[in-house]
């Protein structure tokens, strides 16, 4: 069965591009635009993996990260923002990496696969 990966983040710019790139190598993704929703999603879909965006409108990543923890602290979340300033934030500490964003997802698709025993 595929791995399935929540990808949060605001921008569709960057939501878009990303699903095609995890479905590309095999993953089923699902994509939620700001904290409630991937609050909703964590609940019903169960994710092996999410992808957060820390800047967001309404609840951000942080306080997003901080829920999905408390609801199953066993899911894995990697912290994607084009902010490094955030990497000293103590709440950050609850991901299991901190990632800046990039055109090149080598990075992250490397961390996702260590993340989920692959």
């Amino acid at each position: 069965m595929k791995k399935t990966l929540l990808i949060v983040d605001d921008e569709e710019s960057i939501r878009i591009p990303y699903q095609a790139q995890f479905e590309d190598e095999g993953y089923r993704v699902l994509l939620a635009e700001n904290g409630e929703q991937a609050l909703n999603i964590f609940w019903d879909d169960k994710p092996d993996l999410v992808i957060l965006d820390i800047q967001m409108p309404g609840m951000n990543g942080l306080e997003t990260l901080r829920q999905m923890k408390t609801i199953d602290a066993a899911v894995p979340v990697i912290l994607c923002t084009a902010y490094p300033a955030y990497m000293g934030d103590i709440s950050c500490w609850a991901s299991e990496e901190y990632i800046i964003k990039s055109g090149d997802l080598t990075g992250l698709k490397a961390a996702a696969r260590k993340y989920l025993g692959e």
